[in-house]
């Protein structure tokens, strides 16, 4: 373990608030000075901005360099894709506008997954709150500045668990989900390595959903979030069909809105980057 600290001058396209407070990840806390600290595999990491400027340190076995371009997408030209976005419509504008920093984060894919079947029929504080337990319980401890945190537990840690004790966590109905998860990848039933290595972006979901607890919205979340990094899918939630219905479907009743269209108005209106599309759209209506 060691302490290091980086400051990466002019980053356009980083806003903290944006990136940790947009849904899609659970392991961020804002500080009292505006900083955020949260646990990346085996480190610590506290961030802040001042005006353009990111200052970043942490405690941790990384080389805090490349964690921190890698983790937050930083070779990913944002730019670049928010002027595509943009010149769709109106809509897509203000969205952009209203989340303007918004970065897609590289998170550890067995910790997406289980963190977004935690997530369903889930508020955002409740789920960090179930997160920090299983890792207090089952991870590993690290001491910084005064303050202790967790590490989230890795497959063969949270093997450990039995069904119980994931309900003593307060995981409620998802706790045989995460159990059973857990199981099937200690088992390679699921190979989660080899999901990296494949090209087609229906073919890694069809493998996800085969997880319980993996859904096609829980699947969608895992595939964009993590370091799957697809941006071809869509996931929808309430907010996302809500959104979808407001701007381009205007239907009297948005309950009656299939899913189906909106994935499709989706596919037809952004293609290969409806994922990024969805976080705007996400982040603006909830905002």
């Amino acid at each position: 373990m060691k302490e290091q600290s980086i400051v990466i001058k002019n980053v356009k396209s980083f806003n903290l608030t944006h990136i940790f407070e947009c849904g899609q990840c659970f392991r961020w806390n804002e500080n009292i000075d505006g900083s955020y600290t949260g646990v990346v595999g085996n480190n610590v990491i506290n961030i802040k901005t001042i005006d353009k400027d990111v200052f970043v340190k942490s405690f941790g076995e990384d080389d805090l360099s490349r964690l921190f371009y890698y983790y937050f997408d930083m070779e990913r030209d944002y730019e670049s894709i928010k002027n595509k976005l943009r010149k769709i419509d109106e809509h897509m504008e203000k969205s952009i506008l209203y989340g303007d920093g918004i970065r897609l984060l590289n998170q550890d894919l067995w910790e997406t997954i289980i963190s977004f079947i935690i997530s369903a029929n889930n508020n955002i504080p409740r789920i960090k709150g179930i997160i920090e337990r299983i890792s207090k319980r089952f991870g590993n401890k690290i001491e910084w500045e005064g303050n202790t945190y967790y590490t989230f537990p890795t497959a063969e840690q949270l093997g450990k668990a039995s069904v119980e004790d994931l309900r003593n966590l307060g995981l409620g109905f998802r706790d045989v989900r995460v159990y059973e998860t857990t199981c099937k990848v200690l088992n390679k039933e699921i190979d989660l390595d080899k999901l990296h290595d494949e090209v087609s972006t229906e073919i890694v979901r069809e493998e996800l959903l085969k997880l319980p607890g993996v859904g096609p919205k829980v699947a969608d979340c895992i595939l964009l979030f993590s370091t799957l990094k697809r941006f071809d899918v869509f996931p929808i939630d309430v907010w996302v069909r809500r959104v979808m219905n407001d701007l381009y479907i205007h239907n009297e009743n948005e309950n009656k809105v299939d899913k189906k269209v909106v994935l499709s108005m989706a596919n037809d209106k952004f293609g290969d980057l409806c994922g990024i599309a969805q976080q705007y759209l996400f982040y603006w209506k909830r905002g």
